[in-house]
């Protein structure tokens, strides 16, 4: 004789067998979580959704900076103006430009001398202090500075060159010149975040691996080589994209220290959509490049999601 099973109650049936995270929080659970993301909300759709959707209604419009009002119905023509404009494109040029000379040295740099502070065994809080201070320095403070050290004959920078026999770059008026120091300006100015971002990093890294790895005979060049930067790859990728994307936006250091010159020719796309819609008073057309670039910074943000979920999935 068989013996069969009683069916069990549906509130028990309901119980077991889901899972546990497919099921329902508690109404009260919901209604604290709301009430606690609601500041967050609130002010994420006013400084951000928020100024989004005019952007995108003004660029609609003949809209100018010197009148109230939207002003004439434009359509698609801003876009259509922005899209074949060149000096749009080479502005944007300019800051990607940009952001191949300074994110492989942002990058790369900061990991370094992160992995060579923590083989420190003393007083390691004085080097992340000496290397994050000046991240923490206003971006017109540091660039009157540096112009100050830029000067002709006179600057610092300017006389290094000739201790070493060098002749200084025009910094000011050769496009070469500008570029090696605006880039130097902001290598040693944001060197300090990336530099953060790898040393707490390292710090998760447990010290049984390295003292395994030393029993096994490993030298510190090894241990640093086939432990430490692979572990730190998750890292090295945020930073990466990170440093990608803030360098795309750059605007302050370029416009303080150099405006764009000379002759334009480091005038980055944000400073390009300023002019054009405070000096020119072009508010529709300034809004359309504003769209335009914020979809650039978008499939760039999209298109690296992808390649790390692709790249995760494959190593799974």
């Amino acid at each position: 004789m068989t013996a069969t099973a009683l069916p069990l109650p549906a509130t028990e049936v309901g119980t077991k067998d889901r899972p546990e995270s497919t099921r329902r929080a508690p109404r009260g659970e919901n209604r604290a979580g709301w009430l606690f993301a609601t500041p967050f909300l609130a002010f994420y759709i006013a400084f951000l959704i928020g100024p989004v959707l005019i952007g995108l209604v003004i660029s609609l419009f003949n809209t100018t900076t010197v009148r109230a009002g939207l002003g004439e119905w434009a359509g698609l023509s801003n876009y259509a103006d922005v899209l074949s404009n060149g000096d749009f494109w080479a502005s944007m040029w300019h800051s990607v430009l940009f952001t191949l000379l300074t994110t492989p040295l942002l990058v790369l740099l900061p990991l370094a001398f992160a992995i060579l502070v923590s083989r420190i065994s003393r007083n390691q809080w004085f080097f992340r202090l000496a290397f994050f201070a000046p991240y923490v320095v206003p971006s017109a403070a540091v660039c009157l500075i540096f112009a100050f050290m830029y000067t002709p004959e006179t600057g610092l920078i300017t006389n290094a060159f000739g201790w070493f026999g060098l002749t200084a770059p025009d910094f000011f008026g050769s496009t070469s010149g500008a570029w090696f120091a605006v880039v130097l300006l902001t290598l040693w100015w944001t060197f300090g975040f990336n530099f953060i971002l790898y040393t707490a990093a390292i710090q998760e890294i447990s010290e049984e691996v390295y003292e395994a790895a030393k029993m096994d005979g490993a030298s510190p060049w090894q241990q640093i080589r086939l432990i430490t930067v692979p572990l730190l790859r998750p890292t090295m990728g945020l930073v990466l994209i990170l440093q990608v994307l803030s360098s795309l936006k750059v605007f302050d250091q370029i416009y303080i220290l150099l405006a764009g010159g000379p002759a334009y020719s480091t005038r980055p796309v944000i400073q390009y959509i300023f002019d054009t819609g405070f000096s020119s008073y072009r508010g529709g057309y300034a809004a359309a490049a504003t769209m335009v670039y914020f979809v650039i910074l978008v499939l760039v943000s999209a298109a690296w999601f992808l390649l790390r979920r692709r790249s995760n999935s494959a190593n799974a």
